[in-house]
């Protein structure tokens, strides 16, 4: 599938989460923004570099009434580890199958050193109130994202 676009309704979900048990993406409709960013694997240079980004504006994002959904395919055990290690103050979604990662087009094939694999391809989806796409960052290059991410929230306002 290719990657929802600005102004369409976001794909449903409902993912097993560190620490809240399950996260439907339904729960915020009509009352936050969501920030739902896709990256390839816990604990890796660029995934950590991101997630503690966003752990550090998480205030700021909250402020302008904006929650932030990390997924992934590893395990919610994993993401526990993970959230614990680096003192994340957000949900880490388990997409194990990734299914969700296929509705938002972001489960590609890569191509690392010869050795064609699928994976999650990095990308940013800000979901506002109403449930339809309101951004979207594909490809993302992690230096400097969360703050693009920050100002475009602050921007679209609570």
């Amino acid at each position: 599938m290719s990657i929802p676009e600005v102004g369409k309704a976001a794909p449903a979900f409902t993912l097993a989460s560190h620490p809240e048990g399950q996260i439907r993406l339904s729960q915020f409709k009509g009352q936050k923004n969501v920030v739902l960013y896709f990256y390839p694997r816990d604990d890796t240079p660029g995934c950590t570099t991101e997630a503690c980004g966003f752990r550090d504006n998480f205030a700021a994002l909250e402020s302008s009434n904006t929650v932030v959904l990390g997924v992934s395919t590893d395990s919610v055990e994993s993401h526990r580890k993970f959230a614990t290690k680096f003192s994340l103050t957000f949900p880490l979604l388990a997409d194990e199958d990734h299914a969700v990662c296929e509705k938002y087009g972001v489960w590609v094939e890569k191509n690392m050193y010869g050795k064609k694999s699928m994976g999650i391809q990095r990308a940013t989806f800000l979901i506002g109130k109403d449930g339809k796409i309101a951004r979207v960052w594909p490809k993302v290059k992690v230096e400097g994202h969360v703050a693009e991410v920050a100002q475009t929230v602050a921007e679209l306002g609570a």
